[in-house]
């Protein structure tokens, strides 16, 4: 949010911790005079991620964006200039400090609230809408604490509210079009998955405090957008920061929460070592600059590996800090087949081995596959999609969410999945620091995983 206020200065003011576990999220709300035939939203946090869902919000007929907190003036302005080209009235400004979304979640004429402000503040926020009765999308983290996914449970069940997590990656194309031979059985009975966050980030995480596309070595008060909060998580964490991109579509394919959990983990982690050697090399850094000093807690490569209530395994990979192409690094592999996503996203691209179909120990591309198994929901609405963030992805994620919210209908990937999702940062956090130890992996569900149907994408709430 900020360029002037320390994001991670925000305070947890809400402890939930002795709420009940017996209630149950069924719908998104119970109470909530929701029209249907458009949501009204509010935007916390409309920074250059906030930004590409304030875009889709004011190109939609049925969403109509009523206010936005940010104390970032740039970027309230910026906002403003999208809903503008839009055509859309211009919504009002939350932005005197870090504490100002609370005024606008104390509107009455706000039916739902996205959050894609800095990690720390996801939870507190989102707990702060559920009990304002607003209904949150939250963006994509991993939990500071594990007790902060407890908290979220517990105010979702006893405020009847439930929450979506924006995890966008789980509606890519061939992550959707592998989803759906899945379903069809044609890699068997599944029974390892991989994927993870393999993404150079150190020109992001370091910029000049002008643009964060501008290499630098700058960070905190003196960099830019999400150089000035992101980066302290490396200086400060050493676990699996990141994990919802390369889990969320695996566990979509595994049943999470639905037939199925993740009950253990493990987490190791590399030596840290690529951050400081950025600085060194850097032009504008060398052996003096003073963040040359910092030593950096984050382990280049962290590894973690998952098992399920099911049987199946899935490896985890968290690597931003060290040269290398973007990649997801996804494995689905079953007693029939595996698929291998070998590119950073192209929907032709990968390869994949079925026993008895493909000829011995050889792979195949994906193409012919991908064209034949695409994804219903993709073919329904690629033309919606189009210009959308992430190759159209963003589109899917934001339209379930309003849609879900129109219909009144079960969250696709809902606050259970969130609290499983974020739950894994802090538990790997642990792991490393115990040596590697295996770590429990709450239930969230209470035991309701085992009769609760699958859903995401599978010919039900599908929008």
């Amino acid at each position: 949010m900020s360029q002037n206020i320390h994001r991670r200065e925000f305070i947890r003011n809400s402890s939930l911790a002795g709420l009940s576990l017996g209630l149950s999220v069924n719908n998104i709300q119970s109470f909530l005079p929701i029209q249907k035939d458009r949501v009204r939203i509010g935007l916390i946090g409309v920074g250059l991620r906030g930004q590409e869902h304030v875009r889709l919000m004011a190109d939609r007929n049925d969403v109509e964006i009523i206010a936005m907190a940010d104390p970032d003036k740039q970027m309230m302005a910026d906002a403003q200039k999208i809903i503008s080209k839009a055509g859309k009235k211009s919504p009002i400004e939350f932005g005197n400090g870090n504490n100002d979304y609370k005024n606008l979640l104390n509107r009455k004429d706000i039916d739902a609230v996205i959050i894609a402000t800095p990690w720390e503040w996801h939870i507190v926020q989102a707990i702060d809408a559920m009990k304002a009765g607003k209904i949150p999308g939250v963006e994509v983290c991993g939990a500071i604490k594990l007790q902060d996914c407890w908290d979220i449970v517990h105010t979702s069940e006893k405020t009847k509210i439930s929450a979506m997590i924006l995890e966008n990656v789980c509606y890519r194309r061939d992550v959707m079009a592998v989803l759906n031979m899945v379903r069809q059985g044609m890699f068997g009975e599944l029974l390892h998955l991989q994927g993870g966050y393999e993404h150079d980030l150190r020109g992001v995480k370091f910029n000049d405090g002008i643009n964060p596309y501008n290499s630098g070595v700058e960070f905190g008060e003196k960099g830019f957008s999400e150089a000035k909060w992101r980066t302290q998580h490396s200086v400060d964490r050493n676990g699996e920061l990141y994990p919802t991109h390369g889990l969320g579509p695996v566990a979509t394919m595994i049943d999470m929460n639905r037939g199925n959990r993740l009950t253990k983990l493990s987490s190791v982690a590399t030596k840290s070592r690529g951050l400081h050697k950025y600085i060194l090399d850097h032009p504008k850094g060398g052996p003096n600059h003073p963040n040359a000093k910092i030593n950096f807690k984050l382990g280049d490569i962290v590894t973690t590996q998952i098992q399920t209530a099911n049987g199946e395994t899935i490896v985890l990979t968290h690597d931003t800090n060290s040269p290398r192409p973007y990649n997801l690094g996804f494995r689905v592999q079953g007693t029939d087949g595996i698929w291998q996503d070998n590119h950073a996203g192209g929907f032709n691209e990968g390869l994949i081995y079925f026993e008895g179909k493909s000829k011995p120990h050889t792979w195949e591309n994906t193409e012919a596959y991908m064209k034949q198994y695409d994804h219903p929901l993709w073919k329904k609405y690629e033309k919606n999609a189009e210009g959308a963030g992430h190759g159209g992805m963003d589109w899917f994620v934001d339209n379930a969410f309003i849609e879900s919210i129109k219909r009144n209908t079960e969250f696709p990937l809902d606050v259970y999945d969130l609290a499983t999702l974020y739950s894994i940062t802090p538990l790997s956090e642990k792991s490393i620091a115990e040596g590697g130890s295996l770590q429990t992996i709450p239930d969230f569900t209470n035991g309701k995983w085992q009769s609760r149907k699958p859903i995401f994408c599978a010919g039900q709430n599908d929008y």
